[in-house]
């Protein structure tokens, strides 16, 4: 039995149903700024459930390998199904239980655009959501900002925006709090659409130049919130490889095995060598020799730089758990316990390190590098929507699931970082990833000299903002 406000929206919702596609198409800037920025959320090839499907006009727009709908409104559904017969829709009330539970299988992304505004219980209606996640799966929660709701009122007055009853309007603190509270971990935030109309061309450039900036984007129209569940997050007694790239290390490589703790059940070391000079291959074969109890294996890089090292490294590494561990040592190998139980215990899917927390040795960050790096840091937390202090730490951990999904991806950025750090940060970006910062203790280098040139790498960093900006921000 509907409440009446329920019944009072399913009314209103039958009776313009007819016109929903023509309100559509009146609007086709604000409707294609907002399918190209759930597109870029969503990815190719996913199943998707759109909670509150209207006549299915999202998920046509996601086309998704996969597309289920629902919608309270009988004749929304009736011309979805007309419309897009290559997907399924349902009849029914999310907050209905019951009928939550007829909704078959699991599903990758589970998407309530515009819904949340519109439910009487919010916080038991994504409660329901668990049983049709697994770990990979993101919610995605798109919805109208407070601020505009005189705007969004008077433009109902006039008729140029489809008539609604009254809705919830939510801050995205509290739709933080409603996520937490159901177990939900929010993995990012975003506004989006300062300009909602095209304004003679002009709109679309608002949009991704002052609609972007920090500050000013907390004014647009349309927030968006990633979440995952939490009841899937922990993933104990995983097996784990250390991937160690070595380039003129050679005093270097017994220590890093000597060092490095016996943290899980299964544990494999694998070298990645690239064209030394000073004898890092046959010191990396005499080691390997010297500790036969140990999973210690080695390749040689056909290409150059830490980027094809850990790609290639990788690919061939064995673990469920995928590390990177340089062998300068200055991320000291006895932390990478930590690194492994943030992973495993569910606190994040991205682990990477931050020298710029805790003090570090004297000389072990120039003062130069040190200012560069806090500078990059805030650019690239901005970037990428999350809180980044130290993007070129080179300690980084993630499953070979989820480095796989990144991989697989990888068109849609290219071959673009000699780093190897910048390719699983967007990639873990893109993937929707929930990352968190390990903070460890910079220390000096014991033997060699760094392979970081300051002002060809500092180009390359600022190349990287830009490249960041375009593939991740201004969508």
């Amino acid at each position: 039995m509907l409440s009446p406000r329920k019944a009072a929206n399913r009314e209103l919702a039958n009776r313009l149903a007819p016109d929903r596609d023509g309100w559509i198409n009146r609007n086709t800037f604000y409707y294609e700024d907002h399918w190209r920025y759930l597109r870029f959320l969503v990815g190719e090839g996913r199943s998707v459930l759109d909670l509150s499907c209207g006549t299915g006009r999202l998920l046509e727009a996601l086309a998704p390998a996969r597309g289920v709908g629902v919608d309270l409104s009988g004749e929304m559904v009736r011309i979805a199904r007309e419309n897009h017969p290559g997907f399924t829709f349902h009849e029914g009330d999310i907050e209905d239980p019951k009928f939550m539970k007829t909704l078959e299988g699991f599903f990758d992304v589970i998407i309530l655009s515009d819904t949340i505004g519109f439910l009487e219980d919010c916080e038991t209606t994504l409660a329901g959501l668990h049983s049709l996640c697994t770990r990979d799966t993101r919610i995605i929660l798109s919805y109208y900002s407070k601020a505009w709701e005189p705007v969004l009122k008077l433009t109902e007055m006039l008729g140029l925006k489809i008539p609604q009853k009254e809705q919830n309007w939510l801050s995205t603190r509290d739709l933080e709090g409603l996520l937490n509270l159901t177990d939900f971990d929010v993995v990012k935030k975003e506004w989006r659409q300062l300009m909602p109309k095209p304004l003679l061309g002009l709109g679309r450039l608002i949009n991704r130049s002052l609609g972007l900036l920090p500050g000013v984007r907390r004014l647009c129209l349309r927030n968006y919130l990633v979440a995952r569940s939490l009841n899937y997050a922990e993933q104990p007694g995983l097996s784990a490889s250390v991937l160690i790239p070595c380039r003129n290390e050679c005093g270097n490589i017994e220590a890093a095995v000597q060092r490095l703790p016996r943290f899980c059940d299964d544990l494999e070391i694998l070298f990645v060598e690239g064209s030394s000079e000073d004898g890092t291959w046959r010191e990396i074969e005499r080691v390997i020799a010297a500790y036969p109890d140990l999973d210690i294996k080695a390749v040689q890089q056909d290409g150059s730089g830490k980027g094809d090292a850990v790609r290639k490294g990788f690919a061939q590494a064995r673990g469920e758990v995928l590390m990177i561990l340089d062998a300068d040592l200055t991320v000291p190998p006895e932390d990478m316990p930590k690194f492994y139980h943030a992973l495993v215990s569910g606190k994040g899917e991205f682990v990477n390190g931050t020298r710029l927390v805790y003090p570090m040795e004297n000389q072990a960050m120039r003062t130069l590098n040190y200012v560069a790096n806090h500078l990059f840091s805030l650019a690239f937390s901005w970037l990428l929507n999350q809180r980044f202090t130290d993007t070129l730490c080179g300690t980084k951990v993630l499953t070979k699931t989820n480095y796989e999904k990144i991989a697989t991806d990888r068109d849609y950025f290219g071959e673009f970082d000699p780093f190897g750090d910048f390719d699983l940060i967007f990639g873990a970006a893109k993937q929707n990833l929930k990352v968190v910062e390990l903070p460890i203790r910079y220390a000096g280098r014991t033997y060699g000299e760094t392979q970081i040139s300051r002002f060809r790498h500092g180009l390359l960093l600022v190349r990287m903002v830009v490249f960041a900006f375009r593939k991740l921000k201004a969508i």
